[in-house]
């Protein structure tokens, strides 16, 4: 089985290929220098296209897996889009990853023996966040609260997980006392590593591409726009 895998649902562009679960390529692009914004326009197809050459070229590879949120609006838009774009061009299946399951993935890797709690900052001072156990069963699935919501839900937990993301960094100060461990800045659970996306992706059955869909978990500001002003 070989993967590529991508990942835009946040300020990074996360790219992986696996053969048989070995990694054989993997980038992770920050934000640009111009005003820290994400670089998904100018460094994925690139980093795609470098995914598959190491995989062995597109005729080998399998699937497309793909980042599915929650995160950025226009990052799902852009990596989705790719992704179905990429599959119906070649005849590729996909297989559509929760953003916070890839997460959590890294965060199982390094803390085997911890519940593994993703956070990822969803702006307007709020979190997207889920909860797995230590066998990486889920506990608490994919929603959206405030810092504070959350950090009230990890304080009736009988066991205090490890948690990492974005918005564990951001809102680290609001967490505190909720008994969640949240690693330094400089760690690398914080970001999205495309090899437990590719890992997750490999798993199951692949879809057809236009089956894909974004995990929003909130209206996009656009049609909360719209609502207000009618």
């Amino acid at each position: 089985m070989i993967v590529v895998a991508l990942d835009t649902a946040t300020d990074d562009t996360a790219v992986a290929a696996l053969r048989d679960g070995e990694v054989v390529h993997e980038a992770l692009v920050g934000p640009g220098e111009a005003g820290g914004r994400p670089s998904h326009n100018t460094a994925l197809l690139p980093g795609i296209e470098e995914a598959a050459a190491a995989a062995g070229g597109w005729e080998e590879v399998d699937r497309i897996a793909v980042g599915v949120g929650p995160g950025s609006f226009t990052g799902l838009r852009i990596g989705i889009s790719t992704a179905r774009g990429l599959g119906t061009a070649l005849g590729k299946p996909l297989a559509p990853v929760g953003t916070l399951d890839a997460l959590a993935g890294g965060i199982g890797e390094e803390a085997p023996d911890r519940g593994r709690l993703a956070i990822l900052d969803a702006r307007r001072g709020e979190v997207f966040a889920a909860l797995w156990d230590v066998a990486g069963a889920p506990v608490w699935p994919p929603a959206v609260s405030s810092p504070e919501e959350l950090a009230s839900r990890i304080r009736e937990l009988d066991e205090p997980p490890l948690a990492a993301g974005s918005g564990a960094l951001r809102f680290r100060e609001e967490l505190a006392g909720s008994g969640a461990d949240v690693p330094t800045g400089a760690s690398p659970l914080h970001r999205i590593a495309a090899r437990h996306l590719g890992a997750l992706g490999a798993a199951g059955d692949g879809v057809e591409p236009e089956a894909v869909e974004p995990i929003y978990l909130r209206p996009p500001d656009a049609e909360r726009w719209r609502e207000r002003d009618s």
